[in-house]
C-alpha cells in the first residue's frame, strides 16, 4: 500500500499490561451470535452454489438477517414451545445468471431449517420454526438509465455473463467503511474465549445449553467474571441437580483458570440472577433464549474475533452475511487480522489493526491504515516501521486468495 496512508504508532504497553479491561463474549447460543452464524451461513451456502454452477461467487447480502424469540413453557423435567421461533431471512441476492434462475428462496430456507436442526434437535423444525422471507433481486445505487449494456449496475443482481461482475477485472471497496483485528489476545480476552471450551469439555454435558455470556473485567491482576451459563430443562429433573450442574461449571472454571492463569487472581459468579426461594433459574427448553421472545440481529454481538473487546480498536460492521468477495467491511477485517497475527508470528510482538477502505478504491490499497505494535514481552521496544511495513503489504497481496478460507469459516466472524 502506499506508505503515506500508513499510520505506524509503537505502542508504550502491551495491553496485557495495561491496568484495566474489559471483555465480553456472547456465547455461540446468544440470539446476536446466532444471527451471526446463519448470516454468515447462508452467505457460504450461496457463494459455494453459484461458484460451483457458474464460476463466480455472485452479489448478495444477508447481514440484516434477523431471529425473533418464541413462547415456552419449563419446568423441572422438560419444556415446550408454545409459539414458534422466529427467523428473518433479509437481504438480496442474485436471483438468476444468463437467463438461469437460481433457487435462492429455497437455497436459503432449506440452509435455515438445516442450521437450526442441528443446533437445537429439541425443536420441531416444522412447527416450532417460523421463516419469514424478505430477500429481494432490487438494484444496487448507481445504476442510471436503461438496462443496456453500459448499464452493468443495473444488472447487479440479475448478471448476463461473467462480464456484468466488475470485481473480476478490478477488486475495489464495495463501501467507505472500515475493518479491524488484533493479535494475540490477552490473557483476560483467551479466558473470556475459554469458558464455553472448558464447560463443554471432551463430552458435553446434556443439561448444558449454548447461549453462555461472559463478562470479565480485570484490575491489575484480579479478573472478575461473571458467566450466565443455561440448563436444558429435559435433563435437570429437580433444584438439587441444577444447584449441582452449576457447582460443577463454577468448579470447573476455577480449576481451569488456576491451572492456565496463575498470575491472575480470577473471581468467578454464575448465574447471578438465581432466586432458589421462587424458584426464578437458568432453566431452558432449548438451552438459548430464542424460546422465550429474545430478538438477535446481525452485528450486535461479537466483533470480530469473538469478543467484545472494549479497549481494543474495532469496527461497528455487521460483518456476518456480507459478501466475501468485495464487501470492504468484512474483507478487511480479514486483512487486519492477516496483518496483526503476521506481525505476531514474525515479529514476536501483539499488535493492533485498523483498515480504512474508501468506495471504488482497489481493495488492496486501503484508503488508510493504523497499525499499534507492543513491545516485547521482555519490555523490548516495539520494532521499527521498517520492519512492519513489508508485513502490512504481504497481507495485502494476499487478501484476494482469501475467500475460500472466508467460506470454510476458517476466520472468526463472530
Amino acid at each position: 500500500m502506499d506508505r503515506s496512508n500508513l499510520t505506524y504508532v509503537p505502542a508504550a504497553a502491551r495491553r496485557a499490561d495495561e491496568p484495566f479491561e474489559i471483555v465480553e463474549r456472547k456465547g455461540h447460543g446468544h440470539p446476536d451470535t446466532l444471527a451471526d452464524a446463519l448470516g454468515e451461513h447462508l452467505s457460504a451456502v450461496y457463494s459455494r452454489y453459484t461458484h460451483e454452477r457458474f464460476g463466480a461467487v455472485l452479489h448478495h447480502q444477508f447481514d440484516k438477517t434477523g431471529i425473533l424469540g418464541g413462547r415456552v413453557q419449563v419446568a423441572f423435567g422438560g419444556g415446550q414451545m408454545l409459539a414458534p421461533v422466529r427467523v428473518l431471512l433479509c437481504g438480496r441476492a442474485s436471483g438468476s445468471f444468463a437467463g438461469e434462475p437460481i433457487p435462492v428462496h429455497e437455497m436459503l430456507t432449506d440452509a435455515t431449517r438445516t442450521f437450526f436442526a442441528d443446533r437445537f434437535p429439541m425443536l420441531d423444525i416444522q412447527q416450532d420454526l417460523r421463516l419469514i422471507y424478505e430477500v429481494s433481486q432490487g438494484d444496487s445505487p448507481g445504476g442510471i438509465g436503461a438496462k443496456n449494456t453500459a448499464n452493468v449496475r443495473s444488472r447487479w443482481f440479475a448478471p448476463q455473463s461473467l462480464a456484468d461482475l466488475p470485481e473480476l477485472k478490478k477488486l475495489a471497496c464495495n463501501d467507505t467503511s472500515s475493518g479491524a483485528a488484533f493479535s494475540p489476545p490477552t490473557p483476560t480476552e483467551q479466558l473470556v474465549l475459554d469458558v464455553e471450551h472448558v464447560l463443554a469439555g471432551d463430552a458435553r454435558p446434556s443439561w448444558l445449553g449454548s447461549d453462555i455470556k461472559v463478562m470479565a473485567h480485570r484490575s491489575g491482576a484480579v479478573v472478575n467474571l461473571t458467566c450466565a451459563v443455561p440448563q436444558i430443562a429435559v435433563h435437570v429433573p429437580d433444584l438439587d441437580t441444577y444447584v449441582a450442574n452449576r457447582e460443577a461449571a463454577h468448579a470447573a472454571l476455577a480449576r481451569h483458570a488456576a491451572e492456565h492463569y496463575p498470575d491472575l487472581q480470577v473471581r468467578i459468579w454464575l448465574n447471578t440472577r438465581d432466586d432458589e426461594q421462587r424458584p426464578e433459574l437458568y432453566l431452558t427448553h432449548t438451552g438459548s433464549s430464542i424460546e422465550t421472545g429474545d430478538e438477535g440481529l446481525v452485528g450486535r454481538g461479537n466483533r470480530y474475533g469473538g469478543l467484545i473487546s472494549a479497549m481494543r480498536p474495532f469496527t461497528m460492521e455487521g460483518i456476518s452475511g456480507k459478501n466475501p468477495v468485495y464487501h470492504t467491511g468484512k474483507v478487511y477485517c480479514v486483512a487486519a487480522d492477516l496483518i496483526a497475527s503476521g506481525i505476531h508470528a514474525e515479529l514476536g510482538h501483539g499488535a493492533e489493526v485498523l483498515l480504512v477502505g474508501q468506495s471504488g478504491r482497489e481493495l488492496t490499497d486501503p484508503w488508510a491504515a493504523a497499525v499499534r505494535v507492543e513491545p516485547a514481552a521482555d519490555g523490548g521496544p516495539a520494532p521499527d516501521v521498517e520492519a512492519v511495513a513489508p508485513l502490512v503489504d504481504k497481507a495485502l497481496a494476499a487478501l484476494p486468495g482469501s475467500v475460500p478460507d472466508i467460506l470454510a469459516g476458517s476466520y472468526r466472524m463472530h
